[in-house]
This record gives structure tokens, C-alpha cells and sequence, in this order.
């Protein structure tokens, strides 16, 4: 009876995990196709209708008011909407293992997006937090380097849209109480504090400082758009072209709004003390309808099952997904949505081999652009782990892979990743690079306010050695951007480009140093021969053995200088490196050779050269680092060498 015990609690609990599968195939699913929304659901058709009614209103309203914003979407949005909060509950996001009480939520992906709720709507409306979330996913996709406090002040200003008199009034910026009760209350944000937030800042992550955040970001963006009678807006619209543009933030406040942070922020108080803010409301001559362009169809059991097992894995519930999807499999085994699902759930598992077999049958239905997709993110993660970077591509891999992710942008050219992908593949192979710069322009223009595509385009030019290029996609980001990790690697990137630039004008003096020594101008002078087994060796006849140097890894940091190695002075202890630059003779001092880094011009090591004390006959063009202890008498430490080919 032990083990009968034993197994009984795990036997349960499986029986819960099927249980509302059981449930959920017994249901009528229905698919409706909107304008701009995907829905399925087991609520009647009706109610399903309603919603997709209620979002194309959103999103309709949202495009009247921006009409400069190009609405794209770089991945479909799904809309689930369950009959009942009873078969809502296992799909809403846990908090301790727990379902939480949300009457709806939006869930980004890379992929797809899904917005879940229930029509049975009870006390609690679901569409503040859906219409928050969605606002952040249009400006997102549509504007570039937007600030963190226009973000989400904009999309709390959104979140109380509402729609009345048989749909042909709307109602914009109602009051949250919420945020009136903080301000009240809690000290206010400095203007230069808050535009200064990022998503690394306290006050955007602290739960104590948080508060505060969205509150006065909201206010400020009510304030705007709508008080004193909107006098600001213009200012306010014209602010966001500019910080949208690349410049800086303080100078675009500056020529917007011809004030400084104190007058803006003088006048933000004001209004919260005032402590009324106007609603604005639309209204339209017809009413904001969309039947019409809505078509119904009935979901087949597989087709549901998917659904509801890709929206388990885009939340990241990985047990469950599989459940569903192996469900939904076994009710239609050629479902390639599925199978493409189960294959990136054993991508992110790292379960290559059962993901390539899943894949492998998916992109049999050519129509599948996510199959083709996934396949080739298979391809690229599967040759890497969390602790190595991926190995260079080996050309067949990265032929199938472009095939399939053009294939992927045939089928789907607004999606983003395709593109990404593909360029990602040229720039490592160092291959079709002027393909890469045609697509991501392509995804840029689709796309205008991702800052990922102009990231990737910033690398291309940086491979293409097209410096103005990559400057022009980095600096904005550098400057302004929300995304830290983007923030920082493009302020890498931009370092990298200024030491490349810097180095390419210490080579270009140290070889007109040589063309001047060698009175030849116009004429390059031979290479430094490189030893196959290399020493460094003093004066002839010096009994002191002085090691081999290692082959090492460049040692960043340090000054540079450039110009010719004219001789190596063996002293009692150490070498002197002289070198002629312009017209300076610089003296750099190295104790022990085990410590020199030598490279060629192509930063590959040279282990050590062999060269006797003395002169050198022809000089040879090098650049080195160095760094410069106090009291002494040399002008500095040589820390590594890189010699040129005086070409």
C-alpha cells in the first residue's frame, strides 16, 4: 500500500492538467478575423464579436489622434476570449504558483502577441491593463528613442478609453484615482529626474518609488494633451518628433516647448494642484463599427488546443504547453502551426534534436512563415550555449538557413525577426552584407521605431567599415535610448569605431614617418619579417636566456602612439623600444619580454619576432600601448606592439 500512496499524488496531478483539456475539446471554438485582430474563442460568437468591436475602436481612435504614426505590427496580435472565468482561471498568469485575479492581460512576443480575457466581464473590466500594454506595443513599433515617462504616461493616458451613445462618442484622459491620491501625497518628481529615467533607474523598479513615476508621468502627459486648453500639445507632438529624430533630450525640450525644465515643471504643479483634469471626448458622425469587416469560422479541437498550448509557452508555463500541443497533435498529427510551436519550445529547452524533427515537419507546409522562422533560429542556437558564443557558421548551415528565412519574409514581410535573423547570418559569415543593408532598411521603413533594426544596420556599416554610416544608426541610441542592454552596445560599438579610426591615423603618420625615412613617398617599403620559431635576443654573445613569449589575447587599455621602431636597446634589465613619431623620438621601456604582446596589423598575435639589439634596417611601421608610471624617466611601460606591413 506504500507505493500505492506513493504514486497516487503524481497520477493527480495529471489528472489535473487534463482535465481542462478534456473540458476545453468538449467546447464550440470559434475564430473571428477583424481588421487588424486574430480572435478565437469558446465564448459565443457574439461576445467574441464585441471585443474584436472594442479593440478595432482602440486602435482606430489611437490612429485619428497620431496620425503620423505608421500603426504596423512587426507580429500578429491573438486574441483568446474565454466563455467564462471558470475556463479563464488555468490560463492567467501564477504568482506563487497561483492564478492571479486578472479579469485580462496583454503578453508581448517575439513571435505573436496574445491579449486574453474572459466576456464574462463580472465587477472588473479587463481593458485598462489591455489597452495599456497595447499602447506601449504601437509606439514601440513606430517611434524611436521615445523617452520612458512618455511611454507610460501615454499609455496610462489611453488606458481609460471608453465609448458611449451607441458608439459614436469616445472618451479620452478620465481621471485615475489612483494617481490623483499619489500626487496628493507623495513628493513630486523633479522634470529632469523624471525624463531621466530608464528601465534601470529606482524609481522605474522600486515598488516604494514606482508609484510616483507612472503617476506624475501620466499627469504630465494629461497635461499636454489637454490642459489649459491644450495650448501645449502642438509643443508636445513637435517635442516628440525631435527626441524621435535622434537629439538629444534637453535640447529638443528646449526648441519645443521654448522654456526650460523649471517653467514646464511650474507649470505641471500648478495643474495637480488645481487637482482637475478635463476628459476629452470625440464624437463621430457614424458609429465606430466593424462588422462588416469580420469574418467567423468554426476552430477544428486540434486548431484549439494549439491555441491555448502557444499561449502556455509564450508565458512561459513550459510543462502545460507541451501537454496541449502534443494534444493538439494527436487530434490532426500534420498541424504545422503546432508542430512549429513544440519545435521553438525544444529550441528554448535546448532539446536540438526533437525541435529539428518538429521543425523539419512544419516547414513541409510552406505557408507556416514561423516554421521557416524557427528553423533557422534552430540552425543558429543550436551550434551555441549560454556560456560560449556561437562558432562560425559553417556554409552549408548558413545557405539553408537564408533560404529559409527568405522564404519566411515572402510569406510574412512585415515580420521583424525574419529580417534580423537574415542580417544576423550575413554579418557573421561576412557574407552579402549589401543584402543585409537593403533588408533592414526594408524592416526600417515598415517598422520606423524599432531601435533593434537600426542596431543591426549600425553593425552592418561597422563590418562594411562604413564609419559616417554606423555613426548615424549608433548615436541616437547611445544617446537616448530606454534599453539599457541596447544603450550600452551601442556606446561599445561607438568606442570601437573611434579606436579603429584612431589607430587607421597613427598608422597613416607612421607611414608617411617611413616614406619620408626612406625618401619614397609614393613607394611601400617591405614588411618585418616574422621568425617561424621567434626569440627576442640581446647583444650577440650574452649568455642570459630570455624567454619566449606566450601567445595571448590583446590587452585593451592604455595610451597609443604610432611611427617607426627604429632600434631595441638591450639594457642590464630590460628593453628600450625607440620609436620615431613626426619629430619626437619616444623611448618605451619593457622589463620582461613574457609580458609584450606583439601583433600584426590584423590583430593576430606574433607570439615574438626575432630581432638583435640595434637598429632596425628598414624601420617597420607599428603602433603600440603603453601607460605611464609615475617618475619615469621613459615616455612609458610598452604594453603591446602591433606591427604594419608599411603598405
Amino acid at each position: 500500500m506504500k507505493h500505492l500512496f506513493r504514486i497516487l499524488p503524481e497520477c493527480f496531478g495529471i489528472f489535473l492538467v487534463l482535465l481542462p483539456i478534456v473540458a476545453m475539446a468538449k467546447d464550440k471554438w470559434v475564430s473571428v478575423q477583424s481588421k487588424n485582430f486574430f480572435l478565437v474563442g469558446n465564448a459565443g460568437e457574439p461576445d467574441i464579436r464585441r471585443v474584436a468591436i472594442k479593440l478595432e475602436q482602440f486602435r482606430d481612435v489611437f490612429s485619428r489622434l497620431f496620425t503620423k504614426l505608421k500603426l504596423n505590427s512587426s507580429v500578429p496580435t491573438t486574441v483568446i476570449v474565454f466563455k467564462s472565468d471558470a475556463s479563464y482561471r488555468p490560463f492567467k498568469p501564477l504568482y506563487q504558483g497561483k492564478p492571479t485575479s486578472v479579469a485580462g492581460y496583454f503578453q508581448a512576443g517575439e513571435d505573436v502577441n496574445y491579449i486574453t480575457l474572459t466576456s464574462e466581464l463580472r465587477e472588473t473590466a479587463p481593458y485598462a491593463a489591455i489597452f495599456h500594454e497595447y499602447v506601449h506595443f504601437l509606439t514601440n513599433d513606430n517611434t524611436r528613442h521615445s523617452p520612458l515617462w512618455f511611454g507610460e504616461g501615454l499609455a496610462e493616458f489611453y488606458s481609460t478609453f471608453e465609448v458611449s451613445d451607441g458608439n459614436k462618442k469616445v472618451w479620452l484622459g478620465k481621471a485615475i484615482a489612483n494617481h490623483v491620491l499619489l500626487l496628493r501625497e507623495k513628493q513630486f518628481l523633479p522634470l529632469p529626474v523624471l525624463f531621466s529615467v530608464d528601465h534601470g533607474s529606482p524609481h522605474y523598479n522600486e515598488k516604494e518609488k514606482q508609484g510616483v513615476f507612472y503617476a506624475e508621468s501620466w499627469a504630465l502627459v494629461h497635461y499636454l494633451l489637454l490642459g489649459d486648453n491644450g495650448k501645449r500639445r502642438p509643443q508636445f507632438i513637435r517635442y516628440l518628433g525631435l527626441v524621435d529624430s535622434g537629439m538629444p533630450v534637453e535640447e529638443a525640450f528646449r526648441r519645443a516647448f521654448q522654456a526650460d525644465f523649471a517653467t514646464i515643471e511650474k507649470e505641471l504643479r500648478n495643474y495637480i494642484g488645481r487637482d482637475s483634469y478635463p476628459a476629452q471626448f470625440i464624437n463621430f458622425d457614424q458609429k465606430l463599427e466593424f462588422d462588416t469587416e469580420t469574418q467567423a469560422t468554426l476552430l477544428t479541437p486540434a486548431e484549439a488546443q494549439f491555441y491555448l498550448g502557444d499561449l502556455l509557452l509564450h508565458t512561459q508555463r513550459f510543462a502545460e504547453a507541451e501537454t496541449y500541443l502534443k494534444q493538439a497533435l494527436d487530434f490532426d498529427p500534420n498541424l504545422a502551426p503546432a508542430q512549429a510551436s513544440l519545435g521553438s519550445l525544444c529550441i528554448i529547452q535546448q532539446r536540438w534534436e526533437e525541435a529539428k524533427q518538429f521543425l523539419q515537419r512544419a516547414t513541409a507546409d510552406s505557408r507556416n512563415y514561423l516554421a521557416h522562422f524557427h528553423y533557422a533560429q534552430l540552425l543558429s542556437r543550436e551550434r551555441a550555449s549560454e556560456d560560449r558564443p556561437a562558432s562560425p557558421l559553417p556554409q552549408e548551415t548558413a545557405r539553408i538557413m537564408r533560404m529559409e528565412l527568405r522564404k519566411a519574409i515572402e510569406l510574412a514581410p512585415g515580420f521583424l525577426e525574419s529580417y534580423r535573423l537574415l542580417a544576423y547570418v550575413n554579418l557573421v559569415t561576412g557574407e552579402e552584407l549589401d543584402e543585409s543593408v537593403v533588408l533592414l532598411k526594408r524592416a526600417r521603413a515598415i517598422l520606423p521605431g524599432r531601435e533593434e533594426i537600426d542596431f543591426d544596420l549600425g553593425q552592418i556599416y561597422l563590418r562594411k567599415e562604413d564609419f559616417a554610416g554606423a555613426r548615424q544608426m549608433l548615436g541616437p541610441i547611445a544617446r537616448s535610448s530606454a534599453q539599457l542592454h541596447l544603450k550600452s552596445q551601442a556606446q561599445i560599438m561607438l568606442d570601437r569605431i573611434a579606436s579603429i579610426q584612431e589607430q587607421q591615423a597613427l598608422w597613416e603618420a607612421a607611414r608617411k614617418d617611413m616614406s619620408r625615412e626612406a625618401g619614397k613617398a609614393d613607394e611601400a617599403t617591405a614588411p618585418t619579417e616574422v621568425a617561424s620559431k621567434p626569440t627576442l635576443r640581446r647583444d650577440p654573445g650574452s649568455s642570459e636566456k630570455v624567454p619566449d613569449v606566450p601567445t595571448l589575447h590583446y590587452r585593451s587599455g592604455g595610451e597609443k602612439a604610432g611611427g617607426l621602431l627604429t632600434r631595441i636597446e638591450c639594457l642590464n634589465k630590460g628593453f628600450l623600444f625607440v620609436i620615431k613619431s613626426g619629430n619626437r623620438v619616444l623611448k618605451f621601456y619593457s622589463e620582461d619580454p613574457e609580458r609584450l604582446l606583439l601583433f600584426n596589423e590584423k590583430q593576430g598575435s606574433l607570439g615574438t619576432i626575432t630581432m638583435d639589439c640595434g637598429p632596425l634596417t628598414p624601420p617597420s611601421p607599428v603602433i603600440v600601448t603603453f601607460r605611464r608610471p609615475p617618475q619615469t624617466k621613459y615616455d612609458g611601460d610598452l604594453l603591446t606592439i602591433t606591427f604594419g606591413n608599411g603598405k
